[in-house]
């Protein structure tokens, strides 16, 4: 569902899952970004790659080890990332009304507790919800 919304707006799911990783922790070694959105390095290369030419994230060296390469959200891919939030709590919000209340607090727990596992607390999933 939310593939389909991003596709008008010129963005794979990955490439918002990129922005969404670097707005949770900026500036991460590819290794570190693979490993937070479960993508081989080659596959995130390209991403990162076509990211970079439309100014989306930039590449910096990492001031404690000049021989690591950090990525960066920009200003315009931290724009993009704010203003597709609200698209994103639509549809996260149009897959929890397929469900009764019992149920979408259960996934909205156990997606929590996935996600919080790998990265820390999510900005979009609210677990009153």
């Amino acid at each position: 569902m939310l593939e389909a919304e991003l596709k008008p707006r010129s963005m794979s799911l990955l490439q918002y899952r990129v922005l969404e990783s670097l707005t949770e922790a900026d500036g991460l070694a590819m290794g570190d970004l693979a490993t937070r959105l479960f993508v081989d390095g080659p596959t995130l290369t390209k991403i990162i790659d076509r990211m970079v030419e439309s100014a989306q994230v930039y590449r910096a060296p990492d001031s404690h080890d000049r021989r690591r390469v950090l990525i960066f959200l920009s200003q315009r891919g931290a724009a993009q990332f704010r203003n597709i939030g609200p698209l994103i709590k639509s549809v996260q919000q149009d897959v929890l009304d397929r469900l009764d209340a019992s149920e979408a607090a259960a996934l909205t727990n156990l997606l929590s507790e996935l996600l919080s596992d790998r990265v820390g607390p999510h900005p979009y999933l609210d677990r009153g919800a």
